[in-house]
């Protein structure tokens, strides 16, 4: 992730400003807002915490609505096309793969699995997963919300924490 976070702020260094960097991070699958909150931390961009944290969160959260909501019928369009029905199979196989943990505990399961900074958890993924075993939006977009925040918490306490005394 992190080299994927350096690529990023190579590419987009000096034509947008430190903040949309962290904004665009943030808002991208894979990355999201740990590695948003991992490329304002000390050992990057130097952004002050309680700056990062609102953008990081925004560009986090702006993807999710529209997952819950629309990727079950954009997926189901795209099943019917022969060129992106491989694709989505795919997709689908490789988040339904992770979504033991949501099934049994719903709410919880998907705050921890959004939650917890782990390789192929975030709030994509999760809303993907939710969206795929028809977990209604009102009790999917809150989890995933908090789910946000408890990644906040954590990613805080490592990019500013634990980097921040080791390039601080």
């Amino acid at each position: 992730m992190e080299s994927l976070v350096n690529s990023l702020i190579e590419a987009l260094g000096g034509t947008i400003g430190k903040e949309a960097i962290i904004f665009i991070i943030s808002m991208i699958p894979i990355l999201e807002l740990r590695g948003g909150l991992l490329a304002a931390g000390p050992a990057l961009l130097n952004i002050p915490l309680l700056k990062a944290i609102p953008i990081c969160i925004i560009g986090n959260i702006i993807p999710v609505p529209f997952i819950l909501l629309l990727i079950t019928p954009i997926f189901n369009w795209m099943k019917t096309t022969k060129f992106f029905a491989p694709m989505v199979h795919k997709l689908e196989a490789k988040a339904m793969s992770k979504s033991d943990q949501i099934e049994r505990y719903e709410f919880w399961g998907l705050v921890l699995f959004v939650g917890i900074p782990l390789p192929g958890t975030g709030a994509w993924t999760g809303s993907l997963i939710a969206a795929l075993l028809g977990v209604k939006f009102k009790k999917a977009f809150p989890a995933i919300i908090i789910g946000i925040c408890l990644a906040t918490i954590l990613m805080s306490l490592l990019s500013y924490g634990l980097l921040g005394v080791i390039f601080g």
